[in-house]
């Protein structure tokens, strides 16, 4: 998993409340068992004029020019910025993976649902509580300026804009945060103790040698 430091990108503003998984990564897309190739298909039913199967050409698909992520002035964009209870519905990890396969690091809402929340955690990817009129006040920047960015400080828990005019604070849980400082998913974490873990391996095949011959 990537370290998340300091990450400085352009917003994209998706203006709506209560996005569940399903519209993040709709069901058609879930039965690869690869965690890949999934941020092409992210709000598959919004980016795309027609509906969308599982090994299409997505290059080949007609553009819905009316959602955000397909408007010239938000290409590129690696923080999402949106609205309450983002990430509800039904829970599948492909949905913080869909975001960060398409070049999101960061998600800036007033709230997360739950499971998607810490789903998130597991994969990079950073959601940013903030209040409803700190959100707000974004919004607004976003749509008076061509190409807004935000910088986003893990270490200082500080999101504030690219010009240094608008400034806010951020909680975050210690664990979560040095995760994803050292670049730690669950996998990473275990191997920290790997040397311990091959120790006791030995340890318990040499009481026990008949184990070797076990399939």
């Amino acid at each position: 998993m990537d370290k998340f430091t300091v990450h400085e990108g352009l917003v994209a503003p998706l203006d709506r409340a209560n996005v569940d998984t399903d519209a993040i990564i709709p069901k058609q897309f879930l039965k690869s068992i690869r965690r890949t190739g999934f941020g092409p298909n992210l709000f598959d039913e919004w980016r795309y004029l027609d509906h969308g199967e599982p090994g299409q050409d997505n290059t080949r698909r007609p553009l819905n020019p009316d959602f955000v992520l397909n408007q010239p002035r938000y290409q590129g964009a690696s923080i999402l910025l949106t609205r309450k209870n983002f990430g509800c519905g039904s829970s599948r990890e492909h949905a913080p993976w869909a975001l960060q396969q398409y070049g999101f690091r960061a998600i800036v809402a007033s709230s997360f649902a739950d499971i998607f929340f810490n789903n998130c955690y597991k994969s990079g990817l950073l959601p940013v509580v903030l209040t409803e009129a700190q959100v707000e006040q974004l919004f607004n920047e976003v749509r008076a300026s061509n190409g807004f960015r935000l910088v986003v400080d893990l270490e200082q828990q500080l999101l504030r804009s690219a010009d240094g005019r608008i400034g806010f604070e951020f909680e975050i849980d210690d664990f979560r945060k040095y995760c994803l400082l050292n670049g730690l998913d669950d996998i990473g974490l275990t191997l920290r103790h790997a040397d311990e873990i091959r120790a006791f391996e030995e340890r318990h095949l040499a009481r026990q040698p008949w184990l070797a011959n076990v399939i």
